[in-house]
């Protein structure tokens, strides 16, 4: 079972900008190469963390509002919330320490 909650339109607001914990959100599409190797990381960190933090994914083909409301122009991008703004990101395939080290910063 994954740690890692898929988040829609419908749904955003409730899991991500009202979330009381701060929110990794992955945002990635079935087609890229690099996503899927994130993908294993993403639920790593979900895993680890998951007391502190909550993780959420965004497939950017079924929810293109969502991914033009953050202007992701390149995947996978990664996005991380507090208190229901976006705080940090980064663009592009991350080692799992980077992207622990971000988040980290914002615990």
């Amino acid at each position: 079972m994954s740690n890692v909650i898929a988040v829609t339109e419908q749904t955003f607001k409730s899991t991500v900008v009202e979330s009381d914990k701060p929110v990794l959100v992955d945002f990635w599409a079935e087609w890229c190469g690099p996503c899927k190797k994130l993908s294993p990381i993403i639920e790593e960190i979900a895993g680890e963390y998951g007391d502190q933090i909550v993780v959420a994914s965004v497939d950017v083909d079924a929810e293109r509002t969502l991914g033009a409301m953050f202007q992701i122009m390149s995947i996978p991008s990664v996005l991380i919330f507090k208190g229901g703004q976006k705080v940090d990101e980064f663009v592009g395939l991350r080692p799992k320490n980077e992207i622990v080290a971000k988040l980290e910063q914002h615990l």
